[in-house]
């Protein structure tokens, strides 16, 4: 029996419109999820490995309710992402580009530019870590090997975004399982899980220290170039004209909350582990594991060789596939601040890399320790989140760009 179709036009708020080929067959659920694969990644990266490394080896289970809390505000603000994206057609950066002075754009790319290189700062170096213990391999040759998440891309975009959602859902959900296994080995006290994930503690008033490291906690969670990047992944759903821009946008919300409850998990049986092995150490002689070698080193004799084993493979996995999402990121803060869609995505994308690379070779050349570097450019990037946050929230509060979809007043109460 054939398929009845028709031409429907569903308007934007700036006036344009899809035309989508209406059937009375919806097409597959799981063809509306794929973005927030690529986004969940980022909240699991080697910078969150830093910091979680640090807050649990230093104060156990008590910092856990801050990374709760920064989960949930990072899912709020990528949904936005998504609802402006997909109802307007154009992402974060191109509207910065546009609604705000030419000075005041610029800052925000600025602002936008220190976030990825802080961010690759990060990804570079967990690599190259996880190379080193892994393979051996010197730290300055792990870190340009980074440099082939370029071609990757370019390689997986022959056959569109599509395949590349699905290798990151196959990383998700490998370093899921990963962490599963090593948080069960590590024996943690799930009574306190349960309380300090979901109560607030008073130690950031008390312990300056504590306070950095929960400050580098949300710079490691709600990183700026993921909100750059959500809101441009998202449209190309609507140039696949899957459905209707509503019906699109109530999918990105399933698709966004999943995404980031399994990175949420990630994130926290990182820290959980490090609270359950290493939080003894510090209590027994003050000496806080700080370093991912020291961390390998520390988990083979107190659980096993295999938990070793497993810590260096996902934190590799996490690092190489976070760094590909910041290379993706740095081609759309680039291409829509600047305007620049007619350069050669090649030559983009490396001169992204090189820029963002140079941070990460000149740290690992100073001999700098790692760890201390991840925390402290989670700490940047943290500072770095009101430029990207604010506009975010004022532009979808907008009612000449986003027309009756803009912000509900629940929603700017929130933000």
């Amino acid at each position: 029996m054939e398929e009845k179709k028709q031409h429907v036009e569903f308007p934007l708020p700036r006036g344009e419109a899809i035309a989508l080929e209406q059937t009375y067959r919806r097409p597959p659920w799981w063809k509306f999820f794929g973005p927030a694969f690529i986004i969940s990644i980022g909240y699991f990266d080697p910078g969150n490995w830093a910091t979680d490394l640090q807050a649990g080896s230093q104060y156990g289970y008590q910092l856990l309710w801050i990374l709760s809390l920064s989960c949930l505000i990072g899912a709020f603000a990528q949904n936005l992402c998504a609802k402006l994206g997909i109802y307007t057609g154009r992402n974060l950066a191109e509207h910065c580009r546009e609604g705000y002075p030419l000075w005041l754009s610029h800052i925000m790319f600025v602002s936008a530019v220190i976030s990825m290189m802080a961010t690759d700062l990060a990804e570079i170096i967990g690599v190259a870590v996880a190379l080193h213990l892994l393979f051996g391999i010197d730290l300055i040759a792990g870190a340009l090997i980074t440099a082939v998440d370029v071609f990757l891309i370019l390689l997986l975009n022959r056959w569109g975004y599509r395949y590349i959602e699905m290798v990151f859902l196959a990383v998700l959900t490998t370093v899921s399982g990963i962490y599963i296994a090593e948080m069960f080995m590590s024996n943690p006290d799930y009574e306190a899980v349960a309380i300090d994930s979901v109560v607030p503690g008073s130690l950031i008033f008390t312990d300056l220290n504590a306070l950095f490291i929960a400050i580098g906690v949300i710079g490691a969670t709600i990183m700026p170039h993921n909100l750059y990047l959500h809101s441009s992944l998202v449209i190309q759903r609507l140039k696949d004209k899957l459905a209707e821009p509503r019906t699109l946008y109530r999918w990105s919300i399933v698709d966004t909350n999943i995404s980031l409850f399994a990175a949420w998990f990630i994130n926290a049986a990182i820290l959980i582990v490090a609270a359950a092995v290493f939080h003894p150490i510090f209590v027994e002689n003050g000496r806080v594991i700080a370093s991912f070698d020291e961390a390998y080193k520390t988990l083979v004799p107190i659980l096993s060789q295999g938990a070793g084993l497993i810590f260096a493979i996902a934190l590799l996995c996490a690092g190489i596939a976070s760094s590909t999402s910041a290379t993706l990121a740095g081609q759309i803060v680039f291409e829509g601040f600047l305007d620049i869609k007619h350069i050669n995505l090649f030559k983009l994308r490396v001169y992204t890399r090189l820029a963002t690379m140079a941070p990460a070779i000149i740290a690992i050349m100073c001999n700098a320790p790692p760890v201390t570097i991840l925390v402290w450019s989670q700490v940047i990037l943290s500072l770095q989140l009101p430029f990207a946050l604010i506009p975010l929230m004022r532009i979808t509060d907008n009612e000449k760009t986003m027309g009756p979809n803009k912000n509900r007043l629940w929603i700017k109460l929130i933000m």
